[in-house]
């Protein structure tokens, strides 16, 4: 039931759709090889939304329950890197935590284990994707408001793409 999120982010639209045009652009060395994670996960967090918006969930009701746990994961994670670098704690009230508010069970699609030892070695990374996310979606409503009937998705999508990982 996580797939069509995971292959959303991960595929198409998201990192492979991303990349691909990053590397097919005539940009500099610096834009295609750098990964700046906000620009980069706030793609692929963008990509799941952007599913949800344009209707692909509608006949999938099981895709989104797993759409779903995938906003419990990442709303889980910005409360643990919080909890882990500014609550001060310990892995065991990360994981607890983690197992408790997103149900992810050991041997699911996602490492309870990993993850908290990801945030603990990683802080902010968390963030970084959410802020990219709610940055892109700030970007298309103002679009949307500036452009009003002239607005198209796509020709958004393409201007934002084309230009490479960047702040």
């Amino acid at each position: 039931y996580a797939m069509p999120t995971l292959a959303y982010h991960e595929g198409l639209p998201g990192h492979h759709f991303q990349i691909a045009l990053a590397q097919e652009s005539d940009l500099p060395l610096f834009r295609n090889a750098l990964t700046v994670l906000g620009y980069t996960e706030g793609w692929a967090l963008y990509a799941e939304r952007l599913a949800w918006d344009l209707g692909w969930y509608e006949d999938d009701p099981y895709g989104d329950i797993g759409r779903l746990q995938m906003e419990a994961f990442r709303a889980a994670r910005l409360v643990i890197d919080t909890g882990i670098h500014a609550k001060g704690w310990t892995y065991d009230e990360a994981l607890a935590f983690f197992v408790e508010n997103v149900g992810f069970n050991s041997g699911d699609n996602v490492s309870s284990d990993f993850e908290i030892s990801r945030y603990i070695a990683w802080p902010g990374q968390s963030a970084s994707y959410m802020i990219g996310m709610l940055e892109i979606l700030e970007l298309r409503q103002e679009a949307m408001e500036e452009l009003g009937g002239n607005f198209n998705l796509k020709e958004f999508h393409n201007v934002l793409l084309s230009n490479g990982s960047m702040p």
